[in-house]
């Protein structure tokens, strides 16, 4: 476990001369640089209009981010920079550049990969933390504080907090919105980010294993592990009576040995992954490797939420909620494969395209 990593300081001393970092200082005048570079390049690629249609909303988010963002989570070091947030970007990047890879195969663009992860991943961002702030709103809304003062809680996402599930209808919508805006088929553009999106759900998993959240039960196996005091998954022990009073006083002594649940999770999205991609030659319409991926992710965390502890029984039932959610998407699932059994096979569509009229 490793919350934090460093700190980013509110401003920097070149010589003599104090200069901000947040907020109206270096940060985001290489921001507009940067940003300004990515417009110039990619409105010589795809025309002017296209550049800002893909890339101004994200500019303009991660902009007001470090205006306003980031000075809100100074807590007086500076701005820490979390083990779980910097997975989160390397998870956005490498999902991003296995998807540019199998872009390229069926002929969608780096720029138009980069674009539509972009809207994806800030638009599942925002879905997931929705989701995590509305099944644990005690914890951001408890009695005495007021809407604005619970804003940079619920917006301090580095911290960690997000919640898997949380993130698919909003992603969802974006790359709708996103291939309705470009006339790209969304099937196809599903079949090529599904797999990126395993690879960055894995990444995020060692997020939560450095965050200590997303915990398993107790593990009496020989790679059970052991969280610091001030962890979750000590307040959980805790609060259950299974560490002395003593440790409830303050002394450093660590959790009980429990199951490494974040690290299963990440193998278990790495696996995926690699079945999705192994899948793909075989598959005969598109949408086929995002309906594999819509099957079989639901059916392993369903699996894996009966050794993770932390999300107590919803509704009335013995199942946590990601469980309920699972069991959706699975019915969901299976109507997508019986809609997409109705269609055409690649083969026939090939067949259809070379004969002449």
């Amino acid at each position: 476990m490793l919350t934090t990593l460093f700190h980013i300081p509110p401003q920097i001393e070149i010589g003599s001369v104090s200069l901000p970092l947040l907020g109206w200082g270096l940060l985001l005048a290489v921001w507009f640089m940067i940003g300004l570079a990515a417009l110039l390049w990619s409105g010589r690629r795809q025309g002017v209009a296209a550049a800002i249609s893909s890339l101004g909303p994200p500019l303009a988010v991660s902009g007001a981010i470090i205006l306003w963002g980031l000075p809100a989570l100074d807590d007086g070091a500076g701005v820490p920079i979390r083990g779980y947030g910097v997975m989160l970007l390397a998870a956005a990047a490498a999902g991003t550049w296995l998807s540019i890879a199998r872009g390229r195969e069926v002929g969608i663009d780096a720029d138009t990969i980069v674009a539509v992860g972009l809207e994806i991943f800030l638009a599942g961002l925002v879905g997931a933390r929705l989701f995590y702030v509305i099944e644990y709103h005690d914890q951001f809304f408890p009695p005495g504080r007021g809407l604005l003062e619970a804003i940079p809680a619920v917006l301090n996402v580095a911290a960690g907090g997000l919640v898997v599930f949380g993130a698919v209808p909003t992603a969802a919508l974006a790359a709708w919105w996103f291939a309705r805006r470009r006339g790209l088929p969304l099937l196809q553009l599903a079949d090529c980010i599904a797999p990126g999106l395993l690879v960055g759900l894995a990444l995020g998993r060692i997020g939560c294993f450095l965050n200590g959240c997303c915990y398993g039960g107790l593990c009496d196996l020989p790679w059970g592990m052991r969280f610091p005091a001030g962890s979750p998954p000590w307040f959980d022990q805790v609060n259950r009576g299974l560490l002395p009073p003593a440790a409830a006083g303050g002394a450093a002594l660590p959790t009980l040995p429990i199951h490494p649940a974040q690290l299963y999770a990440a193998i278990d999205a790495a696996i995926l992954a690699g079945l999705a991609i192994a899948f793909t030659p075989f598959a005969r319409r598109d949408g086929e490797v995002f309906a594999l991926v819509l099957t079989l992710h639901p059916i392993s965390r369903i699996v894996l939420e009966q050794i993770r502890i932390d999300e107590p029984p919803a509704l009335g039932t013995p199942l946590s909620i990601s469980q309920l959610v699972s069991i959706a998407l699975l019915v969901a699932a299976g109507g997508l494969w019986w809609w997409l059994s109705l269609g055409p096979t690649k083969n026939l569509l090939a067949a259809d395209a070379e004969t002449p009229a």
